[in-house]
């Protein structure tokens, strides 16, 4: 997030059942209840990927007209959830956020 021009407007680690690692929000958003939906969200995805015989969820975009919410998982038992300005580079995100959450994975696996 340290750089305004990636697109990136929050980023949050927490964990597949919606507990909160740490985060860095916009001004407004509960960092509780942001991490609760995302664990709803993912713990839906992984569902619809498993039914449809699609593997293992390796991320989840969600798209609104004032920008998207990247789910990245971080591991086996977090998650890297982003949000993005309307504009923001997409691909450019994905790429970011698929090395930073594995960073992120590598950390909490050496704990």
């Amino acid at each position: 997030m340290g750089s305004t021009d990636a697109g990136i407007r929050a980023a949050a680690a927490i964990t597949s059942d919606g507990m909160v690692i740490a985060a860095v929000l916009q001004e407004g958003v509960d960092a509780d209840r942001f991490a609760a939906m995302s664990a709803s969200l993912l713990a839906l995805a992984e569902r619809e990927v498993a039914e449809t015989r699609r593997g293992l969820l390796k991320q989840l975009l969600v798209e609104g007209t004032e920008g998207a919410v990247l789910l990245v998982r971080a591991g086996d038992d977090s998650v890297l959830a982003i949000s993005t300005d309307p504009g923001a580079l997409i691909g450019n995100i994905f790429i970011k956020a698929k090395a930073s959450a594995e960073q992120l994975r590598q950390l909490l696996e050496s704990e």
